[in-house]
């Protein structure tokens, strides 16, 4: 059986730690480990994180879009802005890239994404905004 939520929260940096606790509030009727709901909410931090930051350069009046899926064993989360873009998706991937190094950002958001989660894809376009869809099987789910 399939379940899906989708919630709309203004892109406030307080509104993070209320998308982290959301995932782990929806993942939990999978029956998660403690090290799978952590790396769950670690990653849709940092996806989170970055479309308030990056894509919407902390304007609070903005929207993030966030989309849970239970399919079987699979989640899936898309986090999705409607902000500037990014210039170069590939560029920004990499490991301790930055495009805001003066808010001293460490560049690893993506890379920490890509180590919690199975599967990480990116869609972009300048002006137009970000998708980030994680993907992540839940070994400790009733079959």
């Amino acid at each position: 059986m399939q379940n899906n939520i989708e919630l709309y929260f203004s892109a406030l940096t307080q509104n993070e730690t209320f998308a982290r606790a959301v995932i782990a509030a929806f993942a939990a009727q999978m029956n998660p480990s403690i090290e799978e709901l952590s790396d769950l909410r670690t990653a849709v931090s940092e996806a989170v994180t970055n479309a308030i930051i990056h894509g919407y350069e902390r304007d609070g009046s903005r929207c993030v879009k966030m989309r849970c899926t239970i399919d079987g064993d699979l989640l899936t989360v898309a986090v999705r802005d409607d902000g500037c873009g990014i210039p170069d998706v590939e560029l920004a991937r990499k490991p301790f890239y930055t495009s805001k190094p003066e808010l001293e950002r460490s560049g690893m958001g993506f890379a920490v994404m890509e180590a919690f989660m199975d599967r990480v894809t990116v869609e972009s376009a300048l002006g137009k905004g970000t998708t980030v869809t994680m993907e992540k099987r839940i070994c400790h789910a009733e079959r």
